[in-house]
């Protein structure tokens, strides 16, 4: 009768301790900021074996650099459209698709579209260099292109570069002539920003309330918000003045993961549970080092940032992503195929990439262990 009295006490003990443990887990700062760390490591994503997945070509016009890719569905493939320098040191836009979304069978030997005026350049500058241009190594052209099919008509969003002015235009060609490869057929370029230092700009895939959606800044006016612009009229926002902010003259505000943010990264993608935006960053702890980190807006209202992950999503810890500039991971591109989340990002400068998730997995971890609060901050130049 004592054992079995004994034994229901040292029962009873250890369900209290058990109890005390979870209780503590729930109502510890530090043991809940453990657990939620935990979760947000979910949020990973996973590179493909084969990376890289396109390197530097033979011919001259791609020959120092191929990065940076856009991404879009169509026919059954996967279409890249990625910037490439070439000796000249001249950013042109390339071609390369797949059908699986990982190897990449067809690479066409020509560049689809260029586009500079290299009229005020001096000849001695027209050259590839990443010490005198440190963002890819070219004086000018096309740079980090963004795709999007719209109603039919594909359109890429691209930085214009020269002379240390930034500008966002655009080109679009109807799906069928792309996809028959009539590049004789874009239509462009088109200016979209106004000012002399605009870039990484990008289009919702599909019109939100009948209008184009232009998610011009990830920097809105509190830490909750970004910056969306609509139009009817791709062509006339141009004239239009609107406030978006210069993430280089922005002060450091701690936020998630970061300290600081840079851009957008592929355009948005639909999801169910909002529209997945992945975006560029810096922590504290390695502010040199290119980031990506992901968010879900509202699809009421695309300003509204509901979720954003407590942790990068991918960070540039592999040989490819530090051979070249160091410490590079840039995404320009994404697709969902089959549940399948397929990110194509430049590694290093130098390459191109693609990384993987299981879509519906990967956004129960974005929720499970996104920022606990989203508590609006008003962010300001210094």
């Amino acid at each position: 009768m004592m054992t079995l009295f004994i034994i229901n006490w040292l029962a009873l003990l250890l369900s209290l301790f058990v109890v005390g443990c979870v209780l503590g887990a729930v109502f510890s700062l530090s043991l809940r900021r453990v657990f939620i760390k935990k979760l947000a490591e979910g949020v990973r994503l996973s590179r493909a074996l084969l990376n890289p997945v396109i390197r530097g070509g033979s011919h001259p016009w791609q020959a120092e650099a191929v990065f940076n890719p856009a991404a879009a569905l169509a026919g059954g493939r996967t279409h890249l459209v990625y910037r490439a320098i070439g000796t000249d040191g001249l950013s042109r836009l390339g071609y390369a698709s797949s059908k699986d979304g990982i190897t990449f069978d067809e690479r066409l030997p020509y560049p689809v579209y260029v586009t500079a005026d290299s009229s005020t350049m001096p000849a001695g500058a027209r050259r590839y260099s990443p010490f005198m241009y440190p963002s890819g190594g070219s004086w000018g052209g096309c740079e980090d292109p963004r795709m999007v099919v719209i109603e039919g008509t594909l359109y890429v969003t691209f930085n214009m570069f020269e002379n240390w002015l930034l500008k966002v235009g655009y080109i679009s060609i109807a799906v069928e002539d792309f996809l028959a490869k009539r590049f004789y057929k874009w239509n462009g370029p088109y200016i979209l920003s106004s000012s002399g230092r605009d870039k990484n700009w990008v289009l919702f895939p599909e019109k939100i309330h009948g209008q184009f959606a232009v998610l011009h800044s990830i920097i809105g006016d509190t830490n909750d918000r970004v910056r969306i612009e609509y139009t009817d009229d791709l062509k006339t926002l141009k004239n239009r003045i609107f406030v978006s902010p210069d993430p280089q003259q922005m002060s450091d505000w701690p936020l998630a993961w970061h300290t600081r943010v840079r851009s957008a990264g592929p355009p948005p993608l639909k999801t169910s549970l909002g529209w997945l935006v992945f975006y560029h960053a810096h922590d504290a702890r390695e502010p040199h080092k290119y980031k990506l980190g992901a968010m879900l807006l509202d699809f009421d209202d695309p300003t509204r940032v509901t979720h954003r992950a407590a942790s990068p999503v991918l960070e540039p810890d592999f040989d490819y992503e530090n051979t070249g500039k160091p410490g590079i991971v840039y995404a320009c591109g994404a697709t969902i195929q089959n549940g399948i989340l397929y990110l194509y990002y430049g590694g290093a400068d130098k390459v191109i990439c693609v990384a993987i998730a299981k879509l519906d997995r990967f956004l129960d971890a974005l929720i499970a262990g996104h920022v606990a609060s989203l508590a609006p901050k008003r962010l300001q130049a210094p």
